[in-house]
C-alpha cells in the first residue's frame, strides 16, 4: 500500500507536466544564509521554497509560493497535488464564487490528507519502534548500545527524516478575470493597482496565520489553548504559523507538544482561508505572492511599518529597467538580501544574523515592462532615486525606491507607461514632475496607511526638457535640501559635507 500511494503521488507529476507555464509572471529566489563574524554568507540547508505559476484551459491560471520547512518535501508535495486538484478540469468559466470557493478548500483538504497517507506507514513503524528508545536520562554513548539497539536508533532517526517536515502556502486563481487567494500560514499576497498619473495602491490580501493574529488566537482559545501564552512564546513547535500543511508532530502529537497540551482537539489546521473574488477587469497593476522568509528578511533591515510599500516601490522600479519579469522579481530578491546584508554588516542589526529562503512571483495585470528599445541617446534613460524616510514613530530607517524615467515619446512614472504623441496641446515630458504615492489597506483588518509624496522633494523643471550630454547623462533635479535638513536635525552630531550634499 505505502508503495501504491508513493506511486500515486509521483503520478501527479506526471499528469502536470503538460500543462503550460504561464508567461505574464516571473519568479525570484535566493536559498537561506547564515552571516559569519566577517559578514558573509554561508547556506545552511537546502532550498525549501517551492512555487507554481501554470496557465490551465477556460482563461484559468494558477499562481502559488510555499515556504517549507525541515526539507521541502511537502512543499513540493503540495505544489504537485494542488496542480492536479485544480487544473485538471475542475475548474471552469461556468462556476460561481461559492463554487470556486469551495473548490479551493477541498483541494487544501486532498492535499493534507493525501500527504499523510504517504507517510503513514513510516508513522506507524516509528511508533511502534518508539518503545526502545532509550530513556531521556539515560546517560549511555550510541557506541555503547548493542548492535540491535544501534539498529534501531538508525532506523528511528531515518524515519523522522521521511516524515517530519511541513509548509505554509498562498495560492492565487485567477478564473474569469476575476482573482481568488487561499493561504494557509505565513506567506503574503499584495495587489498593486496603478493609475494613470503613476500611483500605486497597495492592498494586502488577508492576514498571515501567526501567533500575533489577533482572531487565531482568538480560535486557539476556544479549543482551550493558553493564547496568552503562545503570543509570548511566539512560535509553537519551532513556527511562527497557527495554519500549516503537514508537521505530524502538532497534527497527531499536539497533546504532547506543551503549548498545546490543553487543546481540545487538533489546533493547527491546514483550512485555508479564501479571500475573493477581486474583479480585475479594467486592472492595470501586478500581484505579488511572497514567503515569509521575504518579507522577515526586510522586517530585519527596515522595520515591519513599510514593507508592502517598499515591496511595490521595488517591483515597480525594477520593472521599469527589467525587459523580463524574471529578471525584475530576481532583481528584487537580490535588493532585499543585499539589504538585509548591509543591515547586519553596519551592526543595525546584529541579531538578525541569518535570514531564511525568500521566494517573490510577479504576476502582471496589463502593466508594460520597459522597453528594451530605448536607450540613452533616444532620452530613455532610466535614473533610479532611493529617497529615505524616517517615522517619527519608530527609530528604524527606511526606503522608497522610485524610477525616475527620462521618456523620449512615452512618458513612465513609478514603471507605468502612458504613451504620449507630442502633437498640438500636448504637454512634453519637461513640463512634469514626478510624484510618487503608495496607499495601503488590509482587507482583513480594515485599516490603512499611506506613504505619499507630494513632490516637494523635486524641483519643479523647466518648460523644455533637459537633453542628455554625450555620454547620456542630464542635469539632475532632485532636491534633497529638504531631507538633508530634516537628517541634520535629527543627528545634530552628525556631519554635513560642504555644500550641503549630505551627510558622510
Amino acid at each position: 500500500m505505502a508503495a501504491h500511494r508513493r506511486t500515486l503521488m509521483q503520478s501527479h507529476q506526471s499528469w502536470t507536466d503538460d500543462l503550460p507555464l504561464c508567461q505574464m509572471c516571473g519568479v525570484g529566489a535566493a536559498p537561506n544564509c547564515v552571516y559569519g563574524p566577517d559578514g558573509k554568507g554561508t547556506q545552511s540547508h537546502p532550498m525549501e521554497d517551492g512555487h507554481l505559476r501554470l496557465r490551465g484551459e477556460d482563461g484559468c491560471f494558477l499562481y502559488g509560493v510555499f515556504n517549507g520547512y525541515d526539507g521541502s518535501r511537502v512543499a513540493n508535495f503540495a505544489a504537485q497535488c494542488l496542480t492536479a486538484e485544480l487544473l485538471l478540469g475542475q475548474l471552469n468559466s461556468s462556476h460561481t464564487d461559492g463554487d470556486v470557493r469551495r473548490i479551493l478548500t477541498q483541494a487544501f483538504d486532498v492535499v493534507e490528507k493525501s500527504y499523510f497517507e504517504t507517510i503513514d506507514d513510516a508513522l506507524a513503524e516509528k511508533a511502534h519502534l518508539s518503545p526502545y528508545t532509550l530513556p531521556h536520562n539515560e546517560n549511555v554513548a550510541f557506541h555503547q548500545l548493542t548492535p540491535q539497539s544501534q539498529k534501531v536508533q538508525e532506523r528511528l532517526k531515518e524515519l523522522e527524516q521521511e516524515v517530519s517536515g511541513g509548509a505554509t502556502a498562498v495560492v492565487a486563481l485567477i478564473l474569469n478575470n476575476k482573482l481568488y487567494v487561499a493561504n494557509v500560514g505565513t506567506n503574503r499576497v499584495l495587489l498593486c493597482k496603478s493609475s494613470s498619473d503613476g500611483q500605486n495602491q497597495v492592498q494586502q490580501i488577508g492576514r498571515p496565520h501567526s501567533t500575533d493574529n489577533e482572531e487565531e488566537l482568538q480560535r486557539l482559545a476556544a479549543l482551550g489553548v493558553d493564547s496568552a501564552r503562545v503570543r509570548q512564546v511566539g512560535q509553537i513547535a519551532g513556527q511562527s504559523s497557527t495554519r500549516r500543511l503537514g508537521d505530524y508532530r502538532v497534527k497527531f502529537n499536539y497533546n504532547e507538544v506543551e503549548l498545546l497540551s490543553s487543546a481540545k482537539t487538533k489546533p493547527i489546521i491546514s483550512e485555508p482561508e479564501i479571500h475573493g473574488s477581486h474583479s480585475l477587469d479594467g486592472l492595470t497593476g501586478f500581484l505579488l505572492l511572497m514567503s515569509e522568509g521575504l518579507i522577515n528578511a526586510l522586517e530585519s533591515a527596515h522595520g515591519p511599518e513599510q514593507v508592502n510599500q517598499e515591496i511595490v516601490a521595488m517591483v515597480a522600479a525594477e520593472l521599469a529597467q527589467q525587459t523580463s519579469l524574471e529578471a525584475a522579481a530576481q532583481s528584487v530578491v537580490e535588493r532585499v538580501k543585499r539589504l538585509h546584508h548591509d543591515a547586519y554588516v553596519s551592526g543595525r542589526q546584529r541579531e538578525a544574523y541569518r535570514h531564511e529562503d525568500m521566494t517573490i512571483l510577479i504576476r502582471t495585470l496589463n502593466y508594460p515592462l520597459a522597453d528594451g528599445a530605448l536607450t540613452p541617446t533616444q532620452g530613455g534613460r532610466i535614473y533610479p532615486v532611493s529617497v529615505p524616510y524616517s517615522n517619527s514613530q519608530s527609530t528604524s530607517k527606511t526606503s522608497v525606491t522610485l524610477s525616475l524615467v527620462m521618456p523620449s515619446q512615452g512618458t513612465l512614472t513609478n514603471g507605468t507607461s502612458t504613451a504620449s504623441t507630442l502633437e498640438e496641446g500636448t504637454p512634453t515630458p519637461g513640463s512634469q514632475s514626478p510624484t510618487a504615492t503608495l496607499q495601503s489597506t488590509n482587507t482583513q483588518t480594515q485599516s490603512s496607511s499611506s506613504s505619499s509624496g507630494d513632490g516637494s522633494l523635486f524641483r519643479q523643471r523647466g518648460s523644455q526638457a533637459a537633453q542628455p550630454d554625450e555620454t547620456g547623462r542630464v542635469p539632475p533635479y532632485v532636491d534633497f535640501s529638504q531631507f538633508y535638513r530634516l537628517w541634520g536635525n535629527e543627528h545634530s552630531d552628525g556631519q554635513i559635507t560642504q555644500g550641503g550634499l549630505g551627510p558622510q
